[in-house]
């Protein structure tokens, strides 16, 4: 017998059938399993957002599709206009407790089960904002008044084990609160993050990492999971993979001011590790390059013609062609084999780095310019007020003043990392309402 085919989200969506808490554990999981299918939840959201004319239980599914990518605020104002059922009050409860309205939250709920939603799960979420908005007594009132079968759920528990981690009693009771949740529902986000983070304060680093991963694998993304996990990447050096989890959260919340601030870090994080581990490999060879000739047991004729060409160490040996020792007097085939061998020991070669010969620098022709304009050139290059990037790019130059930049030449800001023509144009824009010009314009 065949198997039926997978429904798509877009069936789920825009279909007629019904759209219920089964229809929303549909999706989520969807997007949980396949991270890509996050693109097909916005397509869809995208083309309902093009129908003008929606019936009210369209627009309890469209309400839902914003709340679950993080548009709360539009979320709401449409469920608002709704089917006014027990969905669209429970989601606009959930859209107005993420906006940290905890007032309305708790309204929406208690008018959710009202109209008939699962009543359990309405008082855990009334007793959820209740702890947020520091009703610590009256959170907990709920939890004890709860009784049956829902005790044994993996969201009562984990909500008593927040309730109980909120008034900083009892810490050994909130981790087995959550460990028993994870049991019941392994994917539990809160409890997860609830677990993560009572290793992170234990120092469990390793545990922590692996239960924040897992927390931040559940659709929609745990916000606290990804911050917490992009912190502890960060803290073992791993930039690359924190700035993704706060580019996790920037997909659905672009203006979320610690992703935002985070993201900035763990990338100029980066750029120093970068630039760190290229300093200390450049300290590593010019080690080596340092080591004086003197040292190596060279015959008396390739010592001699060495030595009056001036080239006293390896690195010398380096900035040479073969073609120029060759060239030098009584310096023949056997000494320029000699030599090869010698540098070879040390894992470098003749002219290996013959392209970073210094060469004369092009005098700046100064002569031109007013005594303001020259002033100019001993101001800081802060006093340009570039961009971020560019900034960057003149620390890694070495360049601190205006007059050291405009010895440079446009190719040799071009050759710095991560500076291309947009911040070269910025550069000489800025150049230019100083009356000044970078080194051959």
């Amino acid at each position: 017998m065949a198997q039926a085919p997978e429904l798509e989200l877009k069936d789920v969506l825009l279909s007629n059938s019904s759209f219920g808490p089964n229809e929303i554990s549909f999706i989520r999981r969807r997007v949980c399993n396949d991270y890509s299918q996050l693109g097909a939840l916005k397509d869809v959201t995208a083309e309902m957002e093009t129908h003008t004319e929606r019936t009210p239980a369209a627009a309890v599914r469209f309400g839902i599709c914003l709340y679950m990518l993080g548009r709360y605020s539009e979320a709401i104002e449409i469920l608002q206009n709704a089917d006014g059922g027990a969905l669209a009050y429970f989601y606009q409860g959930k859209c107005n407790f993420a906006l940290g309205a905890y007032e309305k939250a708790e309204q929406c709920y208690e008018s959710a089960q009202k109209a008939g939603y699962n009543g359990d799960l309405c008082q855990l979420a009334v007793a959820e904002t209740k702890r947020l908005a520091l009703d610590l007594p009256g959170a907990m009132a709920i939890l004890d008044n709860m009784f049956g079968p829902v005790e044994q759920t993996a969201e009562y528990l984990f909500q008593r084990g927040a309730t109980i981690a909120a008034t900083c009693d009892n810490p050994d009771e909130v981790y087995k609160l959550y460990e028993r949740a994870v049991e019941i529902e392994d994917n539990h986000p809160g409890a997860l993050f609830g677990l993560a983070l009572e290793n992170d304060r234990r120092g469990n680093d390793e545990k922590a990492i692996e239960l924040y991963q897992r927390a931040a694998a559940v659709f929609p993304a745990h916000v606290g999971a990804l911050l917490n996990l992009g912190l502890l990447y960060e803290d073992h050096d791993q930039y690359e993979r924190a700035a993704r989890c706060y580019d996790r959260i920037l997909e659905s919340h672009p203006a979320h001011e610690r992703a935002l601030l985070y993201r900035a870090d763990a990338c100029a994080s980066m750029d120093e590790h970068y630039d760190h581990d290229r300093e200390k490999q450049r300290q590593q060879i010019a080690g080596v390059m340092s080591i004086p000739i003197a040292q190596f047991e060279l015959s008396v004729r390739s010592r001699n013609c060495l030595q009056k060409m001036g080239i006293l160490t390896l690195g010398d040996l380096s900035k040479v062609s073969e073609g120029e020792l060759l060239g030098s007097k009584n310096f023949g085939e056997t000494s320029l084999v000699e030599i090869r061998e010698m540098m070879a020991n040390k894992g470098l070669s003749i002219g290996q780095f013959a392209h970073e010969k210094e060469v004369e620098t092009d005098v700046v022709d100064t002569s031109n310019l007013s005594p303001d304009k020259l002033a100019l050139l001993d101001r800081p290059m802060s006093d340009l007020n570039l961009s971020v990037r560019a900034r960057k790019c003149m620390t890694r130059l070495g360049l601190t003043t205006i007059g050291e930049l405009v010895r440079k030449s446009m190719d040799d800001l071009l050759e710095c990392k991560n500076f291309g023509v947009t911040s070269l144009t910025e550069v000489r824009e800025k150049l230019d309402q100083a009356g000044l010009k970078l080194r051959g314009e």
